[in-house]
């Protein structure tokens, strides 16, 4: 039993001189908690301009898209003819957004009060048909927009 309690000490002893791996100083500021930086929200959609073709399609910044289907009906004036009206022509579009049913539209290059109208919301995209070429197939240039701009 002698030989215990002289170690005894020892190991008190041993214990009290060694150093801790991290000390604690009372005057040293303590860092700010860090909270996580959420991450930054996608851009906002653009607009742009379209030319296409009757039955082209183009994906637009959300992954849906906006397809040209056909010419509907086309009695504009004739280019060198004097005419009383200029005439409307009519457009059939359709839009696929990534999820849910599809949405289709028609749009005419000179909507009357009453009837038609030149742009149509597809979700968050109000579609604008700016001009519409003569023919039988005739290209369309549509200006895509985020709604409500």
């Amino acid at each position: 039993m002698r030989p215990l309690s002289l170690l005894l000490p020892l190991v008190l002893l041993a214990g009290c001189t060694a150093t801790p791996a991290a000390s604690f100083h009372p005057e040293a500021p303590m860092p700010p908690p860090t909270t996580p930086t959420p991450p930054a929200p996608p851009p906002p959609p653009a607009a742009r301009t379209l030319v296409l073709g009757v039955g082209e399609a183009a994906t637009l910044d959300d992954g849906s898209r906006l397809t040209y289907l056909r010419l509907v009906n086309d009695s504009r004036c004739p280019p060198g003819v004097q005419c009383i009206w200029a005439g409307d022509a009519e457009i059939a579009l359709r839009w696929q957004p990534a999820r849910g049913p599809a949405q289709e539209a028609s749009l005419h290059t000179n909507p009357l009060p009453d009837r038609g109208a030149n742009a149509a919301t597809f979700g968050p995209w109000q579609v604008r048909l700016e001009a519409l070429e003569r023919g039988v197939a005739p290209s369309a240039t549509l200006h895509v927009a985020p709604a409500g701009n």
